[in-house]
């Protein structure tokens, strides 16, 4: 294992976690999470490091990487494409990315990053009405609160919005030891929502949203989670010409390392 950061196309310093050796697999983590905070990451990738360079590293704005103003998506298509190019010796990766991260690793590759193959857990679409859609100013409540110094507001909105937690379990959150570590990194949730867009309207995902990416897309689920995540990634994989779908073992917008190494070491592998 080995630690580094790389500097984006911006100057942000980007940190990062690496295992093994081969063909890199990059791993993406979705809204709020980083390497401290998705151990599972770092034992997925103990699993596949005997084959691969497997690659971790913090979104901008978490962690130990840095961030730069004004955001834009771009900028972290840039950071993707740092991570590939310098910590992984500038091949053609395989993009895993959790939750939203597949939002970011999709459009990274609808903007040209070479990535050769996508893996994408549970990312969340809502293309119907079997839950509620985002609220339409989502992102702009977000960029509000914490513009205004209440990040703990920007929190709760992500939490009740797109993870579905009634007003009063957030509330008693709110005293929890786990919580400002959340606030530290409620300016990124924003991020998220912009790369997300409108594939959690409630409306059929757009004829031309990621028409460009035409390298073999692998949309996974957890075979228990639940219902509207299970019917999002099915809509994915029917929109995406080279995607296919696969049901694991998981619930609850998760899986395990034991079930999701071995997957992603066939995918990448081409099997």
């Amino acid at each position: 294992m080995s630690q580094g950061t790389v500097t984006s196309a911006d100057g942000t310093a980007i940190a990062y976690t690496a295992w093994g050796e081969g063909d890199p697999i990059v791993l993406i983590d979705g809204a709020t999470a980083h390497r401290a905070t998705t151990p599972e990451n770092a034992q997925t990738a103990e699993l596949l490091a005997g084959g691969f360079l497997v690659i971790n590293y913090d979104r901008r704005g978490r962690g130990d990487s840095g961030d730069t103003a004004p955001y834009a998506v771009e900028r972290e298509f840039e950071d993707l494409a740092a991570i590939i190019e310098r910590a992984g010796g500038g091949r053609p990766a395989t993009v895993f990315g959790w939750s939203s991260g597949g939002h970011l690793a999709l459009n990274a590759a609808q903007a040209g990053v070479p990535i050769a193959r996508l893996a994408l857990f549970e990312p969340p679409v809502i293309a119907d009405d079997g839950h509620p859609p985002l609220p339409s100013d989502y992102v702009e409540r977000l960029d509000a609160a914490v513009a205004e110094g209440r990040p703990g507001d920007a929190v709760e909105l992500f939490l009740t919005a797109v993870a579905g937690m009634p007003e009063e379990a957030v509330g008693g959150m709110r005293e929890a030891d786990f919580w400002p570590a959340l606030e530290a990194v409620a300016p990124t949730i924003a991020y998220d929502g912009r790369n997300v867009g409108d594939t959690m309207s409630g409306k059929p995902l757009r004829g031309d949203l990621w028409d460009k990416v035409g390298v073999p897309v692998l949309v996974l689920y957890g075979e228990d989670t639940w219902p509207h995540l299970a019917t999002g990634a099915r809509a994915l994989a029917d929109h995406l010409p080279t995607a296919t779908l696969k049901a694991v073992p998981g619930e609850n917008h998760s899986t395990s390392p034991s079930v999701l190494a071995p997957v992603l070491r066939d995918f990448a592998k081409g099997a």
